[in-house]
């Protein structure tokens, strides 16, 4: 397989041996190829300017420039259209900088100490322009949610109790099935079966949610699902 085809990935870690550690993992795939090492966040928007990677591995607390800002810088860049992905790196006791992150354009997030097989997966669904969550960091990340005073602070203040974005409105009602079936995780096959619809008819209504409400992506919608209420 040829440079020019394979998936060109960007490390950014303030922990060498972390770095070192995925660079092997990734090397040895035929598809992929690790283009850089950074070690905080400005280098991480330095080598993405430079070398335009399709991903980019971002740990979250670095010296200098944090992952959650490197983030935001990173998702605005695009080559051609092409946009430069972004797969936070996080521990459990980062939730908090994790939905930041996310609302800062991440595709979505994985614990350090995640498998090879369930990293490299991860990577190729993310350069697919889908998004990843890590599993169990999920339902940590849905307690959050459920707190009375979550909010999301680097987008908006946080809302009266039962606000509902205006958004919500414009889904019909099986949008809005498809969408708690997202939110509980559920892939487009497996909503297809519990919904007994096609894939194809799944595929058109998670296009149309996330046009409507404005997401970028499934990370996104579930985001949304749970802060409007539509999953408990």
């Amino acid at each position: 397989m040829s440079d020019d085809s394979r998936i060109r990935i960007v490390i950014a870690d303030d922990q060498e041996l972390v770095r070192a550690g995925f660079t092997m993992v990734i090397n040895s795939q035929p598809d992929m190829q690790v283009v850089g090492q950074a070690s905080n966040g400005d280098e991480a928007i330095r080598l993405a300017e430079q070398l335009t990677p399709d991903i980019v591995l971002m740990d979250v607390r670095m010296p200098g420039m944090d992952g959650i800002t490197a983030t935001e810088h990173i998702t605005r860049m695009a080559t051609e259209g092409r946009p430069i992905r972004v797969i936070i790196l996080t521990t459990f006791d980062l939730d908090e900088y994790v939905m930041a992150a996310i609302h800062a354009g991440a595709s979505g997030f994985l614990l350090k100490d995640t498998e090879p097989e369930t990293l490299l997966r991860s990577i190729r669904t993310v350069y697919q322009g889908n998004a990843i969550i890590a599993p169990t960091a999920t339902k940590r990340l849905i307690e959050k949610m459920l707190e009375p005073d979550f909010h999301i602070s680097v987008t908006a203040p946080p809302q009266p109790s039962g606000y509902t974005d205006p958004e919500l409105e414009s889904l019909t009602d099986r949008e809005r099935e498809v969408l708690v079936e997202i939110a509980h995780g559920l892939s487009n096959q497996e909503i297809a079966d519990k919904l007994f619809i096609s894939l194809p008819t799944v595929k058109t209504h998670v296009a149309h949610i996330l046009q409507k409400i404005n997401a970028r992506d499934r990370v996104q919608a579930v985001v949304f699902a749970y802060e409007n209420h539509l999953v408990q």
